[in-house]
């Protein structure tokens, strides 16, 4: 088979960022992992295991297809290679700078992805023209540009239009700047892209071509709607999809195919009934760090033609004397994933409640760690049980480090990343919900199920029906005596799509509606 003349676009920022767009981020940690969820929402991990920005999680949504470790790249992860040959006298005792060979590896970590046969690769710069930290991105594509030649590549600058209420108007000298910006780098836009909370008359649409040296077709409106999903339909109005061809010289005379995303819009948009779950974690004042699970509710409740309230709810807030109150009337309850020991009982709390009340409820990753906590202490009398990460004197240490795990468990220090098997049991909820047996979900955990306590367990009515064929791990724990009790270690918000709801938000909703 030939290889095909790979094409390549490049979106750059303007004005401001968090505009929506990020693959190479110029922050210098080396992945978001250690980022605290404030600081950029959440951490989505891909199936080879890569901790990456909340923005790949868009792309597998919308696209159904799984992204790499080589879809996201930061600054930091950039310097560590170049210092890492340095280190092994890869330069031959040549002076490394930023030019040319920090630039020559973002290079090579663009062009990675065109050996595997991609007409177009799409690659985004984070933050914002202008920007110290940007300086060599934005320096690669001009040489890229350049090197690839004429029709081979484009660039989309990504810019905002203030709306100044005071006088009703939108204003274009911030993106005049951002363009002129971009030009004296050596870079001319090819289209821009407005974000907007209004309608671009047609008088400062005409105007923002002319100062930005682009056609008038080229500039193009990208207005807040009331959901990300309804955005490319509103792109592919304006002619979008036809002018990216022409500026790359590609022919396609096939009409795109969006129908069913128009019937998943519409389906979205049109419930025919609502359920209110409570989402109980510990960073619930900025959304963004539970983004998948937001965006699952909606591709699962589509689907079932339900929509889904989340009622978000700060676990370190919640007591015995509150929780009634707090969690009064809603229709089921998530426990969120996390990591370290705040709000922790309030979510323990929260467990009981909804095993009590029979109150449906699914656990993701610490969240099924915690309805595990809940169990030990309150119904097998374990009084003091916890995890080894709260607690590492407790006398019933029901979730823990394996030794068997340190042995295998190398990436990512002590971290389980990424797409691992998982065994169902055959008359199992889960088995049901799943279809069939053997199942591959993605993790992103430290501790595990401590697997002496698992005889004491299944005893009394809380089953192991997911393990990890290989090491016997835990994956999945249900309850018999319950609607729906399900708590898994692994995140199956991940894996979730416009195109594939998950089969377990699926259940989750039904069970929650026929309560």
């Amino acid at each position: 088979m030939s290889k095909k003349n790979t094409k390549y676009i490049f979106v750059t920022g303007g004005v401001t960022s968090s505009l929506g767009k990020g693959k190479l981020d110029p922050y210098i940690n080396i992945d978001p992992g250690t980022l605290n969820p404030y600081e950029h929402g959440e951490c989505y991990v891909t199936e080879d295991g890569a901790e990456t920005d909340l923005d790949l999680g868009h792309y597998e949504r919308y696209l159904d297809a799984p992204t790499s470790q080589n879809n996201n790249v930061t600054t930091g992860k950039i310097y560590q290679t170049v210092i890492e040959k340095e280190r092994k006298g890869d330069f031959l005792g040549k002076t490394v700078q930023v030019i040319p060979h920090i630039t020559n590896e973002i290079k090579r970590r663009i062009k990675i992805l065109s050996k595997q046969n991609y007409d177009i690769i799409i690659t985004e710069i984070g933050g914002t023209v202008g920007d110290i930290e940007s300086l060599p991105y934005i320096e690669t594509v001009r040489q890229l540009k350049w090197e690839l030649g004429e029709k081979n590549s484009m660039v989309i600058h990504l810019t905002l239009l203030p709306y100044l209420a005071s006088s009703g108007e939108l204003k274009t000298k911030p993106s005049q700047h951002s363009v002129r910006q971009l030009m004296e780098s050596g870079i001319m836009a090819d289209v821009l892209v407005c974000r907007t909370e209004h309608n671009i008359p047609k008088d400062q649409r005409a105007k923002l071509a002319q100062f930005c040296n682009v056609s008038l077709d080229n500039v193009i409106e990208c207005k807040d709607l009331e959901t990300i999903y309804e955005v490319p339909m509103y792109l592919q109005k304006q002619n979008f999809d036809d002018v990216v061809l022409k500026e790359l010289d590609l022919k396609n005379d096939k009409e795109a195919d969006l129908k069913d995303w128009k019937t998943f819009l519409k389906k979205f948009k049109n419930p025919k009934k609502t359920i209110e779950i409570a989402l109980v974690g510990k960073y619930v004042s900025l959304q963004d760090s539970y983004i998948s699970i937001a965006e699952a509710f909606k591709h699962a409740g589509a689907s079932l033609e339900t929509e889904v309230k989340v009622r978000w709810v700060y676990s370190g807030d919640i007591t015995a004397e509150n929780i009634k109150e707090t969690l009064q009337g809603v229709d089921g309850i998530l426990v969120a994933p996390g990591f370290g020991d705040r709000g922790i009982e309030g979510k323990v709390l929260t467990a009981q409640y909804a095993r009590e009340n029979k109150v449906p409820m699914l656990g993701i990753c610490l969240g099924m760690q915690i309805m595990t906590i809940e169990f030990a202490r309150n119904v097998l009398g374990h009084s003091k049980a916890n995890s080894m990460e709260f607690d590492t004197s407790t006398p019933d240490p029901v979730i823990s480090i394996m030794e068997e795990q340190k042995n295998v468990v190398d990436k990512g220090g002590t971290m389980r990343l990424g797409a691992w098997k998982c065994s169902l049991k055959n008359a199992s909820k889960l088995y049901d919900i799943y279809g069939t047996k053997n199942i591959s979900e993605r993790h992103r955990h430290r501790y595990e199920f401590n697997s002496d306590y698992l005889q004491e367990f299944e005893k009394n009515g809380f089953l192991a029906t997911g393990t990890n064929p290989e090491t016997g791990l835990v994956e999945a724990l249900e309850m018999t005596d319950h609607p729906f009790y399900v708590g898994v270690q692994y995140h199956p918000e991940y894996k979730s799509t416009v195109a594939t709801p998950h089969p377990l938000f699926k259940a989750f909703i039904k069970a929650c509606s026929a309560k």
